[in-house]
């Protein structure tokens, strides 16, 4: 069942301007232990050529949000409601035809695991071959030079040889590399990178994100980069979504969000990192507990169990009611703007150094 929904936290839409637009999405998976809320009511925008970057910890919703952009869902076990708009084009209600066409066409994706997300029972050129001959039509003499073309431009050593190979004759860095051409073969408008360089070592990790830096440009293509990893998106993004328990809880600029967070959850994000420079026997601050289980997720604010200042707030609000999330630079927080920053500058801004 899908249906279209508006609620008042739902920012309003931007206009001619948003390449993607996404209104109230909510996201629920029926299993034998209940109903998953997986996404609850997100709501973003992104224009063309921009990187917007959706960070959180496993299970926040970010995966799921992107994976229903393109409508790989299972559709007899998941609900979704809302809106999701491509260049003009609703994609909740699409048949799966419609969505054939625009998945490897208008919108790619670059999978987190490129060794579980390619075949191994067929070669990486064929791979990336096959997208390119069922969207444009073209011969498969035409659509191997293509290959050859697109796995050079990723940085693929001797690509007429190599485009023969099979996915496990290719290192780690170079399957995700080969995952990347493929995603971008039929240059796609919109491209979903989810946690490309997970796994990598820091220099593929540098060379995965200047390559996708410098393909976005060749290509004009809009970017949502998917992490947990706040260093990489500040190299990538340029806004940036902080998503906790299917709900996004802060939005802005990503020099905003970085330098001057607003939510207590981003506030432990940042303060769990180590910093570069600080002093190295200097103790981490983690985010007290876990995560909370989404199939019965905690009410009115869901960090509220892991949060420190729910006494700062009257009325026990932190339990009771749902912190909404405003257009623009905003928290999802029941804490005044002066309580932030007043808590920001005193207790957490010392720790960021």
């Amino acid at each position: 069942m899908t249906t279209v929904t508006k609620t008042e936290d739902s920012p309003a839409p931007t206009g001619s301007e948003a390449f993607l637009s996404v209104r109230d999405l909510r996201v629920q998976f029926s299993t034998e232990d209940g109903i998953v809320k997986a996404v609850d009511g997100l709501s973003f925008d992104l224009e063309r050529g921009k990187t917007l970057g959706i960070v959180g910890e496993s299970g926040s919703g970010k995966s799921v949000t992107n994976l229903t952009v393109l409508g790989l869902h299972n559709k007899k076990s998941t609900t979704v409601d809302g809106e999701i708009i491509l260049d003009g084009q609703e994609l909740v209600t699409a048949t799966e035809r419609e969505l054939e066409k625009v998945r490897g066409n208008k919108a790619a994706m670059i999978f987190q695991d490129p060794l579980t997300a390619m075949s191994p029972y067929y070669t990486v050129g064929r791979q990336i071959m096959e997208p390119f001959m069922k969207h444009t039509g073209a011969s498969k003499k035409d659509a191997r030079i293509r290959a050859i073309d697109m796995l050079e431009k990723v940085g693929i050593p001797q690509p007429k040889q190599r485009v023969d190979d099979y996915p496990h004759q290719f290192s780690g860095g170079m399957r995700q590399r080969a995952m990347i051409a493929m995603a971008l073969v039929c240059d796609p408008d919109l491209l979903i990178a989810d946690e490309p360089t997970t796994a990598l070592d820091v220099t593929v990790q540098a060379q995965i994100l200047d390559l996708l830096k410098d393909l976005q440009q060749e290509f004009g293509s809009a970017i949502v980069f998917i992490t947990h990893d706040l260093g990489v998106i500040s190299k990538m993004a340029d806004d940036l979504l902080v998503m906790y328990a299917g709900r996004a809880v802060e939005r802005g600029s990503v020099s905003e969000v970085l330098r001057t967070p607003q939510h207590p959850y981003t506030w432990g994000l940042l303060s769990s990192m180590p910093r570069l420079g600080g002093d190295i026997n200097e103790a981490l601050t983690p985010i007290p507990g876990a995560p909370p289980s989404l199939l019965n997720p905690p009410t009115g604010c869901r960090f509220h169990p892991r949060c420190g200042f729910p006494d700062q707030v009257s009325g026990g609000r932190c339990t009771t009611e749902r912190p909404l999330l405003a257009d623009g630079r905003a928290a999802a927080c029941h804490l005044t703007s002066e309580q932030r920053q007043t808590i920001f500058i005193d207790r957490i801004k010392p720790r960021l150094g």
